[in-house]
């Protein structure tokens, strides 16, 4: 049966479309504004020449810039693949021509749609993991704006103020509250601390009289002023500011977070597995859209998170097995983190570990056994729609 294959390259304020036949001649090649009117006319200029031919869009993103597209294709009933922008720079190099132009991106990516079976079908994410999604890469950028506030920080008070910064643990809030009010070893040795401590305990921080003690055993130790001090004591002020309200921030997302992940239906099976709080589930819910359509095997959502060993054999090298370098960064975090945490506290876990570690394994290595392993098991409780239980169900003889 002939077939239609529509590749676009996706742009910010523009997309340019290209339409090929089963024989490879393009039939359009267009440039159309990121702007319904646009797009509705060019999936009529498309779909109506095709006169009930099959047609299949190719695009090389999944979201962003074309989500308009993607939508207007969803109500239009339209078959919609995703080429990786990867795969579609590296297929480039077999084609004539040394340019780089959208219309020869267009070409490459509706030529690949056209000769490959192995491409991945868009869906369409429900409402709930549209939110998930957008609620754990906000909370991403808060946490990065955090880790560079906090680096800053400590960049600052080790410059001015050496011993302090030794003395204090700066993920805590005491920390941070202490540097609001004082920032310099003068400041400190005057105040005391009894007045320090009353200070902290008059804002609700947690173990006063620790810290202040901490604060004066420090400033007892340095009895010069570097140059610059005021300024440097201005900054450290301002970003102990800044990342307590980026704690703040931080703390209402995760709520949100938890209370939309926890509506929806998988939500009590994932987090039945040691080591998946609501925060890791609904990042875990986020990548894999919600379901396991797209992964009918462990094998492939192992992959698809990067700890399953890639081979690389060459000649007579077999055997050779490597990690893998494209691999989805966030689902790989979610499953080392939770079998890290699950060594603590799951004895399954802990037991597993200790065998991959008697074998002459790495500890980073035996994480990664165990991650592949709990992958075997989520995808077989969210098969069976059954949550975790240290000790598995007998089943009963045929």
């Amino acid at each position: 049966m002939s077939r239609i294959w529509v590749g676009t390259d996706c742009g910010k304020t523009h997309h340019h479309c290209l339409v090929l036949d089963s024989e490879g001649e393009v039939l359009l090649s267009r440039r159309v504004a990121n702007d319904e009117p646009e797009l509705l006319q060019l999936i009529a200029d498309v779909l109506g020449p095709a006169g009930g031919t099959p047609v299949t869009w190719a695009l090389d993103m999944t979201g962003g810039e074309p989500n308009l597209l993607i939508a207007l294709l969803a109500v239009h009933g339209q078959e919609l693949v995703y080429i990786p922008g990867v795969a579609v720079n590296r297929a480039t190099d077999g084609y004539r021509g040394v340019g780089k132009t959208d219309v020869r991106d267009a070409r490459v990516i509706a030529d690949q749609a056209r000769m490959r079976r192995d491409l991945l079908p868009v869906r369409l994410d429900d409402e709930a993991i549209v939110e998930l999604r957008l609620l754990t890469d906000h909370r991403a950028d808060l946490v990065a704006e955090r880790t560079r506030a906090t680096n800053r920080l400590r960049s600052l008070l080790n410059s001015m103020f050496p011993a302090l910064e030794r003395a204090l643990d700066l993920g805590n809030t005491g920390p941070l509250r202490l540097l609001t009010g004082y920032q310099t070893p003068a400041a400190i040795r005057r105040t005391g601390a009894r007045r320090l401590a009353t200070w902290l305990r008059n804002r609700k921080v947690y173990s006063p009289d620790t810290l202040a003690a901490k604060a004066v055993e420090a400033a007892e130790r340095q009895h010069t002023a570097v140059a610059g001090e005021k300024a440097i004591a201005k900054m450290v002020h301002t970003l102990a500011e800044e990342v307590m309200t980026l704690n703040e921030k931080i703390a209402e997302t995760d709520q949100l977070i938890e209370g939309r992940f926890r509506e929806h239906e998988l939500a009590e099976v994932i987090i039945s597995i040691p080591g998946i709080g609501p925060t890791l589930g609904a990042e875990l819910l986020a990548a894999i859209g919600g379901s396991l359509d797209a992964f009918p095997t462990a094998d492939r959502l192992a992959a698809f998170a990067g700890v399953a060993p890639a081979p690389r054999d060459s000649g007579k090298v077999s055997g050779n097995l490597h990690r893998p370098k494209r691999y989805h960064r966030r689902m790989q975090r979610v499953f080392y983190t939770s079998a890290l945490v699950s060594i603590r506290y799951d004895p399954n876990s802990r037991k597993f570990y200790d065998r991959k570690r008697a074998e002459g394994k790495r500890h980073v290595q035996a994480v990664l056994a165990l991650a592949r392993r709990r992958i075997n098991v989520l995808w077989a409780l969210i098969r069976d729609g059954r949550c975790y239980q240290v000790t598995p169900p007998v089943t009963p003889a045929a």
